[in-house]
């Protein structure tokens, strides 16, 4: 990328250095400089834009709140850069780094599965996937594609649909022998319904009885971050959960977990979205062939 001393990039790539390995002198070494001038080119670039980026103490580096904003652009702005020299000079290739976020449950059971075709698709791309059910912010936590489970709100993201599931209530043969399987809505009353430990646009189990949709809340004795989780507690026999069928399909087969209360449903569906940043330019090689490759072979159903 040329010499960092008289190009901006340059100053960009040894400020990211400096914060990923944590101090001038393991970034001296990355960049095959010396420590006392990766501090200078620091304290230049601070002066330049008239903001302190480190806090210096002798133990360790601490980013202030601009050195903070100023790591997350540059990050992209160099993926970026990087990005449009490979399209130049590889005609088009996918390469470098796609950082995923994704629930348990879909990255067991769609996911996985699905890697080794990607991986084999496009050799010079490396993942770096975290498994959280939470909804991050893709631009703070420098997330390329999330993939979200629901209704979405309304934002800057920019969504591809992949599917729809069912959702099933289901219990091991264990806990229905110990507890007796449920068959209307009162029943429910004295199971033990396992539920999410996070707030969900629907936060219960809506049935229809009589003609009359009541949302049930799962309010059992135990609470999970994520459905691989509940259903991991399911299968041990801890109580009922309510889970995305394409989950649970193996172990309904297998005769791990019952589906019961069917008769009950109101034929909800949950939608799943892989969803990245829309900037309004054309999206990097490696982003593309990722969402293209999910659009194809990562629907849920």
């Amino acid at each position: 990328m040329g010499s960092p001393h008289n190009n901006r990039s340059g100053e960009m790539e040894v400020f990211v250095r400096v914060v990923e390995l944590g101090g001038f002198s393991p970034a001296a070494r990355a960049e095959r400089m010396t420590p006392s001038a990766v501090s200078k080119l620091i304290a230049r670039l601070e002066s330049r834009l008239g903001a302190r980026l480190l806090n210096r103490s002798t133990r360790q580096l601490q980013l202030t709140p601009e050195g903070c904003a100023f790591y997350e652009r540059a990050t992209r702005i160099l993926a970026d850069l990087e990005d449009a020299e490979r399209v130049a000079g590889a005609g088009e290739q996918a390469v470098g780094r796609v950082r995923i976020n994704t629930s348990a449950s879909y990255f067991n059971h769609v996911l996985t599965p699905a890697l080794p075709a990607f991986l084999a698709r496009h050799p010079g791309v490396t993942l770096d996937i975290v498994q959280t059910n939470a909804v991050v912010d893709l631009l703070a936590e420098r997330t390329d594609v999330a993939i979200r489970a629901g209704p979405l709100k309304s934002s800057s993201l920019i969504a591809r649909k992949l599917g729809e599931t069912a959702l099933t209530i289901v219990a091991a043969p264990s806990y229905l022998e110990r507890c007796g399987e449920p068959r209307s809505i009162a029943d429910l009353e004295r199971h033990n319904r396992l539920g999410f430990g996070y707030a969900r646009a629907v936060d219960g189990w809506p049935l229809r009885e009589d003609g009359e949709t009541i949302v049930v809340p799962a309010t059992g004795r135990v609470q999970a971050s994520d459905g691989e989780g509940l259903r991991h507690l399911a299968l041990a026999g801890v109580g009922l959960a309510r889970l995305a069928a394409f989950t649970v399909r193996e172990d309904i087969a297998a005769g791990r977990l019952v589906p019961i209360l069917r008769h009950l449903y109101t034929g909800e569906k949950e939608a799943f979205h892989a969803v990245h940043v829309g900037q309004g330019g054309p999206l990097p090689s490696r982003v593309r062939a990722l969402l293209d490759f999910l659009t194809e072979h990562g629907k849920v159903s």
